[in-house]
């Protein structure tokens, strides 16, 4: 019997040194597309502007006035909704009146199809205003 002891322990470290572990596989999120879409234009006294983009899938919109005047002060309001016959009907609850700015201004979450963004007097102007305004979808 103790002569089996040592042929029994050579198998089971044979067959240990054997036997591969499965597969490992890494899950890694892949990081979203980021496509940014700039505008400019006009916005008159009293008036608004509006240009539509294109959400391939649903995720998020980040939308930055990076650049309105004059004056360089100036308050615009800015907002995400949907293209009708009149320009762009602003979502509840997606707008907000700021100053241009590097840092984004208004941000949510959208569904894919097609939206636009919107730059309107919030009765402070005094002359047209120039603006350009970025939105990134992710």
């Amino acid at each position: 019997m103790n002569r089996l002891i040592p042929l029994a322990l050579a198998l089971a470290l044979t067959a240990a040194a054997c036997h591969k572990d499965a597969p490992t596989t890494d899950t890694t999120t892949p990081s979203p597309t980021v496509k940014t879409d700039t505008f400019t234009g006009t916005v008159a006294v009293g008036g608004s502007a509006s240009n539509n983009f294109t959400v391939t899938e649903s995720g998020k919109v980040d939308v930055t006035l990076t650049a309105a005047s004059p004056p360089a002060t100036v308050v615009m309001g800015v907002g995400v909704g949907t293209p009708n016959d009149s320009g762009c009907a602003v979502l509840a609850g997606a707008s907000t009146n700021t100053s241009a700015g590097t840092a984004v201004q208004l941000s949510g979450a959208v569904s894919a199809g097609t939206l636009c963004v919107r730059v309107y007097d919030v009765s402070n102007q005094t002359a047209p205003v120039t603006y350009t305004v970025t939105v990134a979808h992710f």
